[in-house]
């Protein structure tokens, strides 16, 4: 929803990038990591987005200059292929909806894991809100039988005060993962949500550090993190951030609602990453729905050349990419033409019944 300002952030950082050996990955990524003041270690989402642009950018470069997959210059895969999860649901959608969506997806595609939001709009005390959530997991899980794999996100909506009671009142649909059950301000609190259940906890796509990573980890109470290549520096970081959670036998499956470079980034870290667990994909989102006035719908393979690449097989899983750089053949005319439309993705505003603000 920041587009623009990311890109004037990037064109503020490229007066340091111009000039420089662009072989040198780590040496650009540090500089502008260390030596912007208010930039990286000050932990803006903005500035980290900004330089995970920069950083995909210079390993795409340096592995078709080099005729190699990203992966082979990072040590080579471990795994030849890659499981993957799609969404369903929407934003708010029904239990009839929501189960006829997932339904819709088992039966047309090899997809064997899903994920949806988890709750409407939460406030801070809300039994409505937890009853809701039960009868949409319900549903979805009824419809799709006990074996498609379903995460839950939060998506930061829970409030502290109900974070535990949800968690155990969805747990007899045995969900795949909770992601982000609380916003990371209250990271804190994670550790005694994870004593209220069984399910692994997720969190990660709004840290953009390795530091916050360190303070989480450090705490024991995640089973899963879900850094976005997009916004926590790019390749190299999330490469680093995977080998720290390895050292604690914590899970990776990075966050990726978003565009076909950023699921090739993350597919190349994947599969060097011994400790990846699976990988969420855009295909078929509601928020790809949502273009420009005349603009024509967009999925994630609508910019792509190489798309079997990116099939998933009768499993559930990708192969591991293997062309040269990141791995995908970006169409640069439909890039142009959609460009030339433009975009004005937002977030949503969402308020409670009385009119406060709250988080979607």
């Amino acid at each position: 929803g920041m587009s623009r300002t990311v890109a004037a952030c990037v064109e503020e950082l490229m007066e340091s990038v111009v000039g420089e050996d662009s072989c040198r990955i780590s040496y650009v990524w540090q500089k502008l990591y260390r030596q912007k003041f208010y930039g990286g270690q000050a932990g803006g989402v903005v500035f980290m987005s900004a330089l995970a642009g920069i950083d995909q950018a210079l390993w795409d470069i340096q592995g078709k200059r080099l005729g190699v997959n990203v992966a082979v210059l990072l040590g080579g895969t471990v795994r030849d292929r890659l499981k993957m999860y799609r969404w369903c649901g929407g934003d708010d959608n029904t239990p009839e909806e929501a189960a006829a969506e997932a339904a819709a997806i088992v039966a047309t595609t090899n997809f064997k894991q899903l994920k949806m939001n988890c709750t409407p709009q939460m406030g801070y005390v809300d039994d409505e809100g937890v009853a809701k959530a039960v009868a949409r997991l319900a549903a979805v899980r009824k419809a799709v039988g006990p074996d498609i794999g379903i995460g839950l996100d939060f998506h930061g909506r829970v409030k502290a005060p109900m974070v535990r009671k949800l968690v155990k009142a969805l747990e007899e649909f045995n969900p795949l993962f909770y992601e982000e059950p609380v916003v990371k301000g209250q990271n804190k609190l994670l550790r005694d949500v994870a004593q209220a259940t069984s399910v692994p906890l997720a969190t990660g796509e709004r840290m953009v550090t390795i530091d916050e990573f360190r303070d989480l980890l450090e705490q024991r109470c995640v089973g899963i993190v879900q850094p976005d290549v997009s916004h926590c520096g790019g390749v190299t970081n999330l490469l680093a951030i995977s080998r720290l959670a390895d050292a604690y036998e914590v899970a990776l499956a990075p966050h990726c609602p978003l565009g076909p470079i950023a699921l090739a980034a993350c597919l190349t870290v994947d599969a060097v990453s011994l400790n990846f667990a699976f990988q969420e994909s855009s295909i078929g989102i509601h928020y790809n729905s949502e273009v420009a006035a005349g603009g024509a719908p967009r999925d994630l393979l609508s910019y792509v050349q190489n798309k079997d690449d990116f099939a998933i097989d009768a499993e559930g899983y990708m192969k591991a990419l293997h062309r040269p750089g990141l791995g995908v053949v970006i169409d640069e005319a439909a890039v142009r033409a959609a460009a030339a439309v433009g975009h004005r993705w937002r977030d949503r505003e969402w308020t409670l019944p009385d009119g406060s603000p709250t988080t979607w």
